[in-house]
């Protein structure tokens, strides 16, 4: 079934959206989940968990790509199921893995005015995304929004994993050159 009528039967309420939006995205879902939790029973539960907040999300929103509205909603469970959980002091999961990667071009604060500054760095980084080639973009996006493990990139990039490594080094060097530029202190 399409994305349109999948989201319209959200719309019209029909409990059919859930199992078609399970059928066609579980093993989406499970991947983005379990790259961040780094294990299948959280990430199981943090899909079940999603499946609910998209039946009570739409409506009122109305989401032009399913796709990403699910990888968004499941994202931000995994996140806040991660930060839940960090107190037990678990295994290093490849959303903390990411985030050190990217540590060296970003820090992050928990204070009103880091929270003020992260929307505008959310900007540019977009921005800066834009202006790279799409190969590059892709991996970016794959490893830092997806949270894929560098071997999962290097396979749907049909690149070698030190090649990957490599880009994403790259890539790093340019993001904080490119923030510096635009009144980041990096």
């Amino acid at each position: 079934m399409d994305d349109r009528t999948i989201v319209e039967l959200y719309l019209a309420r029909n409990e059919a959206a859930i199992s078609e939006t399970e059928a066609k995205y579980s093993s989406y879902m499970m991947k983005i989940a379990s790259n961040i939790l780094g294990r299948e029973a959280d990430a199981e539960e943090c899909v079940n968990d999603a499946y609910f907040k998209v039946w009570n999300s739409i409506p009122p929103h109305k989401p032009e790509k399913l796709r990403t509205y699910l990888a968004t909603v499941i994202r931000r469970g995994a996140i806040d199921a991660l930060k839940k959980r960090k107190a037990e002091k678990r295994a290093l999961s490849e959303y903390e893995i990411s985030l050190d990667e990217l540590g060296e071009c970003v820090s992050g604060g928990d204070s009103p005015e880091d929270a003020l500054d992260s929307k505008e760095l959310g900007g540019a980084i977009s921005r800066f995304l834009g202006t790279l080639p799409e190969e590059a973009k892709n991996v970016f996006v794959g490893r830092y929004y997806f949270l894929d493990p560098v071997k999962d990139v290097a396979q749907y990039s049909g690149m070698s994993e030190s090649k990957v490594k490599s880009m994403l080094f790259r890539l790093r060097a340019m993001l904080k050159d490119y923030l510096r530029r635009e009144g980041y202190e990096v």
